[in-house]
């Protein structure tokens, strides 16, 4: 070992508390990067590798009824590889164990074991066997939610009989990663909603569709236009009740694990480039003092001969091993934090096998990040010290330039005892400083309450989207449009207190060249239950020829309050209707579009017909509701607005709420940090002052009073600061989570202020404690030797 490389070895002991605060700032920020990119990636090849092997379908289609030779004019149609038809209905279940009744999509599949498109993984049990029309397969987020097992019988009603079903195997297809049953449900209630897997001729013949199917799937030769596919396919559909065909971007479990997706890759790159430019500021703060201190030993160093190249290379191998051991330290947290997000994820999204895999460009790429960072922040600094000609380097520092201070100069001194004169004085004889020492802090502030921030904005839109614009018990759905009378016949149920119904249309919405398929729900105006709010929670009132839509929808349309927006009608006699657009609302969970029941009754040219209701359900009763509606072959499924707050909490809250607990502490790591090497620098720097002070007949107190007081000042004007930082980031943090499975409110309550105070403040008294002994132990003998 050189002579150098012992020097280097000294200093980074003598600095160890320093160093040891820098490390953790990069651990925590590569730890960040590696977390969430890790997950990313493990989610992204699982994803494509599922997809490819089970043969997830490209463009999708459902009908009324179209006899199966239709299924070779749909093939022949250029561009398509592979074309399923098939049969899907949903139905009401009655599942051992559950009070409610479920909703069962029955999904029909081959007697015979074939390779399909959206094929099935068959994780326990076998596949039905051909002549067993009672047998099933069902999918296992159901099966777990309701712990059904293999062997088990579940009640249906099929076509309007009862029927059992038995369970022969648990699956999973590529086109349920995501089990949702859509109609403007965006998160999955696994106990009430569930896949089934039954034969082909038994269901054909249950709903006298033997021959014929209602539901198309297409997989496609690559570089085929979808669009123009999608188009003609729609046009042949048409005659048979056709509802629209839609690609896989359109298809909701893709696109809400595409969402997913997009937000993990914003958070690899968001929170991890803001640690380590804190990183990269530390370093650059450090190894300027250090080099400030080793003017002399640059010098000496220079006269013996060592090269600018060689001294330039000595500093950066202290930037190298602080980072080093930061960036190990860091993947190795990373890793393990990345691995339990991974299998959180796992817990909603599901996959065959869901592998978390970590290549060698992610922890190549952590590296490369860490040591750009390490590069930014220490190059200023190495080229400071091996600029300084050896003759400048052996003088001390020029003294600062003494003036009177401002409060001096405006005579307020007689307020001040001696040492808050001292502090005042030093905070403006060195504005620079003060200013990236309170620009650090400020920073550390920042990032504390942005990651504070994620949890506010998901208590409020739990808040506001289910008790604020959800405001019903239960909400039902009919299997198709139903007369007038029902509406009366609903509130004679037991246990129903006020029903207010609603209509769901499938429809295709245009603007200009924008296009987006939706369902256009019509609901009283008068209505308590689904409430319309815009961004201050004022009520938005439909209008009976109008539409009212989320903001987001609008966004995606490109259209404003005042536009008129093309309608086409995906069912029934499929209207278009040219519609103005009359206000906007703001709700945080899905994309919907409103419109007076009564005027969509009118646009589709039918009586007052409704496809379900809003409940209101004395819970004394509702057990006696629950077993009517099981009964009730018109009902295919039934949402109560706990399990939808309930499901939310689980599927997306938890994933957050992990990776926001995560990001607390490492933003209170990164805190404590800041604040601690802002307090160890400027000891290190004011030495020899406050040696000064203690041989003048100062006390301990009162050195320690004026090195703290300082620090105290650059806390408290960092603050307000750090505030007004957070809540720009959280507005940042706002935009990124703005997609249309969720958006983010840019809500920060008093308490996460409070909070974070009390961390700084928390953080600075720990430092401050740690200063304090050191000081105690200052050695002015040593620190007054002057420098000749």
């Amino acid at each position: 070992m050189n002579s150098l490389d012992r020097k280097l070895l000294r200093d980074l002991w003598q600095l160890r508390g320093q160093v040891i605060a820098i490390t953790l700032v990069v651990a925590c920020g590569i730890a960040s990067f590696v977390l969430a990119r890790s997950a990313y990636s493990s989610l992204g090849l699982t994803q494509d590798t599922y997809y490819n092997r089970y043969h997830f379908a490209q463009v999708f289609a459902s009908l009324k009824r179209a006899p199966e030779s239709l299924k070779s004019q749909i093939g022949a149609i250029p561009g398509i590889a592979q074309t399923q038809t098939r049969i899907v209905v949903d139905v009401t279940l009655d599942v051992p164990g559950l009070t409610e009744p479920a909703t069962g999509r029955l999904i029909s599949i081959p007697e015979r074991r074939i390779s399909i498109l959206n094929d099935l993984f068959i994780r326990q049990g076998r596949y039905i066997e051909p002549g067993r029309g009672d047998e099933v397969l069902v999918s296992e987020a159901f099966a777990q939610a309701n712990q059904l097992n293999l062997g088990d019988t579940m009640g249906a009603i099929i076509n309007g009989r009862w029927e059992k079903l038995r369970i022969v195997g648990i699956a999973l297809s590529p086109e349920y990663v995501y089990e949702v049953r859509g109609a403007g449900e965006i998160f999955p209630d696994n106990r009430r909603f569930g896949v089934v897997w039954i034969g082909r001729e038994a269901l054909g013949k249950a709903f006298d569709l033997d021959g014929a199917f209602n539901d198309v799937s297409l997989s496609l030769i690559p570089g085929a236009q979808e669009r123009e596919i999608i188009s003609r396919l729609d046009r042949l559909l048409e005659r048979y009740g056709g509802n629209g065909a839609y690609g896989r971007e359109d298809q909701l479990s893709h696109q809400i694990l595409a969402d997913e997706l997009s937000s993990l890759e914003v958070s690899a790159t968001f929170m991890p480039s803001i640690f380590l430019a804190i990183a990269s500021f530390l370093l650059h703060v450090v190894l300027s003092r250090l080099i400030g201190t080793q003017r002399e030993q640059i010098a000496v160093l220079k006269a013996f001969g060592y090269s600018n190249l060689t001294i330039g290379i000595h500093y950066l191998k202290f930037v190298l091993a602080i980072v080093s051991v930061g960036g190990i330290l860091g993947t190795m947290v990373g890793l393990g934090l990345g691995n339990g997000l991974t299998q959180a994820y796992a817990e909603f999204f599901r996959f065959p096998l869901l592998r978390y895999d970590v290549s060698s460009d992610l922890v190549a790429t952590a590296i490369l990040v860490s040591f750009t960072a390490a590069a930014i922040g220490g190059l200023m600094a190495v080229r400071r010290a091996i600029s300084l000609p050896p003759a400048q380097a052996m003088r001390p520092e020029p003294p600062a330039e003494f003036k009177p201070t401002i409060i001096e100069r405006l005579g307020l001194q007689q307020f001040f005892s001696p040492a808050g004169r001292i502090i005042l004085r030093n905070l403006e004889r060195k504005p620079i400083q003060a200013f990236l020492s309170i620009m650090g802090i400020a920073v550390a502030v920042a990032i504390l309450l942005t990651g504070l921030y994620i949890s506010d904005a998901l208590t409020y839109l739990m808040d506001f989207q289910f008790r604020q614009v959800q405001r019903e018990d239960l909400t039902i759905i009919f299997n198709q449009p139903r007369p007038a009378r029902t509406r009366y016949e609903i509130t004679h149920l037991p246990g129903v207190i006020r029903s207010e119904p609603f209509r769901i249309v499938p429809v295709r919405l245009r603007f200009d060249h924008h296009t987006y398929r939706s369902a256009l729900t019509g609901i009283d105006p008068a209505g308590e239950f689904r409430r319309l709010l815009d961004k201050n929670s004022y009520t938005v009132h439909l209008q009976p020829d109008g539409v009212v839509m989320t903001t987001k929808l609008a966004e995606i349309l490109g259209v404003t309050p005042g536009n008129t927006l093309t309608v086409e009608v995906l069912e029934g006699s499929r209207p278009v209707r040219q519609i103005p657009v009359v206000g906007l609302v703001d709700e945080l969970l899905g994309v919907s579009v409103y419109m007076d029941i009564d005027a969509l009754n009118r646009l589709m040219r039918e009586g007052q017909t409704i496809s379900g209701a809003y409940l209101s359900v004395d819970p004394h009763l509702a057990s006696q509701l629950y077993y009517r509606l099981k009964r009730l072959p018109a009902i295919t499924g039934i949402t109560t607005r706990e399990a939808s707050l309930e499901s939310f909490e689980e599927i997306s809250a938890k994933p957050l709420q992990v990776f926001t607990a995560v990001l607390v502490i490492f933003a209170c790591i990164i805190t404590f940090s800041v604040v601690y090497n802002s307090a160890r620098i400027a000891l290190s720097e004011r030495r020899r002052e406050l040696a000064s002070l203690r041989i003048m007949g100062f006390t301990h107190a009162e050195i320690a009073f004026i090195l703290l007081g300082e620090q105290v000042i650059l806390t408290l004007l960092a603050l307000p600061i750090g505030f007004g930082l957070g809540y720009g980031l959280a507005a940042l943090m706002s935009l990124a989570y703005n997609s249309e499975l969720y958006r983010f409110p840019l809500i920060i309550t008093k308490d996460t202020y409070a909070f974070t105070f009390v961390i700084v403040i928390v953080a600075a008294l720990c430092s401050g404690l740690i200063i304090r002994r050191q000081l105690n132990r200052l050695d002015l003998i040593a620190v007054l030797k002057t420098r000749e």
